[in-house]
């Protein structure tokens, strides 16, 4: 790991056998995945009562390249499963979530780079009818003539801010919430 692991203890006194357990369940975690740059657990006891309540522990896993995988386990979960949850329950339980989504995110990063996946046979040839870069949108000609829109984050090879009208793209046409669209949008190669 990259950053130290950061534990912190909020409205709950902290205890070194916590601050150990958390440390061991961090350390399984990266054997699970070698490449977690940071860690960060909380314990958080939101209730008045902490005899019945169980802390909320927050787990926030920072991997390189995605956004951070995050577990944050409410009391109520743990009330419902467990007769008498308290502070090792809390932690083991938040931590089994943190490892399975762990093991998940890494299965999900193996199917990336197994065998890529083509889009060459469902590739269009289109070019750029509409620009809106305030709007972060655009709209694209196909070869039948009809308008497809385009987000800024669908456009995968090009500038964004240099198309205009007339520009020859390669896109995928996939349906959106609203109808059909264009994705995976990059600008055509000059030979």
């Amino acid at each position: 790991m990259q950053v130290p692991v950061e534990i912190a203890f909020h409205n709950i006194q902290s205890s070194q056998w916590a601050e150990e357990a958390i440390r061991e369940r961090v350390a399984k975690l990266e054997t699970i995945f070698d490449r977690i740059v940071t860690c960060r657990v909380r314990v958080d006891q939101r209730a008045k009562n902490a005899l019945s309540v169980p802390p909320v522990i927050r787990i926030e896993i920072g991997v390189p390249g995605h956004k951070d995988i995050v577990v944050s386990h409410e009391p109520e979960h743990l009330q419902q499963k467990f007769q008498t949850p308290d502070i090792r329950v809390a932690i083991n339980e938040a931590f089994r979530i943190a490892e399975r989504q762990l093991l998940d995110f890494k299965e999900q990063l193996k199917g990336r780079t197994k065998a890529p996946q083509r889009d060459i046979a469902n590739q269009f040839l289109g070019q750029i009818a509409e620009m809106d870069p305030a709007g972060d949108f655009g709209f694209l000609l196909t070869k039948e003539g009809g308008m497809l829109y385009f987000h800024r984050n669908s456009l995968l090879a090009g500038d964004f801010d240099r198309l205009k009208r007339g520009d020859q793209v390669h896109y995928v046409e996939d349906v959106g919430d609203t109808g059909p669209i264009a994705v995976k949008v990059r600008v055509k190669a000059m030979a």
